[in-house]
């Protein structure tokens, strides 16, 4: 099947928001979809399919999947990673495109990226946020949000570009809202924090 440019460019779009999400999963299921003969990936990225990628990122997944799970270990989790998944989402997105279309790639780097960056950052924030509270089933439920949402955006970029398109704008919007709202919250926290903190020394 040859991909137009809108297909390739929901497919880096999708790679680049899912890898500040979930990257080992947009890795993982990428190649096994690619294995599997589900879809044909295009060059840049068929080394995503190799067996010995395709095992270390479903260890990586699997240790992320329970990793997210726990409150304060989630944040940990982010914390380390913030300085892998907006990279990794540039070089997934540029992969796309391959090295013979430089601008493209170029333009799919930058994209990814900032993709990246935005799941990511509303992601750390939304969970720390939440982290707050005592009780343990919100958290669970927004990390297993985060496992759902990924694959179904991945498959939307394959069958159905103008519907990710749509769908990724609505999660863009919402997740800049969160991302505001939620760092506004953890602001007022430190500073009530920082107010109790001589109180209590005193």
């Amino acid at each position: 099947m040859e991909l137009d440019t809108t297909h390739l460019f929901a497919i880096a779009a999708a790679l680049g928001w899912a890898s500040g999400l979930r990257l080992y999963a947009a890795v993982f299921f990428t190649g096994l979809a690619g294995m599997l003969g589900w879809v044909t990936l295009p060059e840049g990225l068929r080394v995503l399919q190799q067996p010995l990628l395709l095992g270390a990122s479903a260890l990586m997944l699997c240790v992320e999947f329970f990793a997210d799970k726990v409150p304060g270990l989630d944040s940990f989790w982010d914390m380390v990673h913030t300085v892998i998944r907006i990279p990794a989402g540039a070089l997934l997105a540029a992969g796309v495109f391959g090295g013979d279309q430089s601008s493209w790639v170029l333009i799919a780097a930058l994209m990814g990226g900032t993709l990246a960056a935005t799941s990511h950052v509303a992601k750390a924030s939304t969970r720390a946020a939440v982290n707050t509270s005592p009780e343990p089933f919100s958290n669970i439920g927004l990390s297993l949000l985060g496992d759902a949402a990924v694959p179904t955006m991945l498959w939307l970029a394959w069958e159905h570009p103008l519907w990710f398109f749509a769908a990724l704008a609505a999660a863009l919007v919402l997740m800049l809202g969160l991302t505001v709202l939620l760092l506004k919250f953890l602001r007022r926290l430190l500073a009530r924090w920082r107010g109790a903190a001589p109180a209590s020394s005193a």
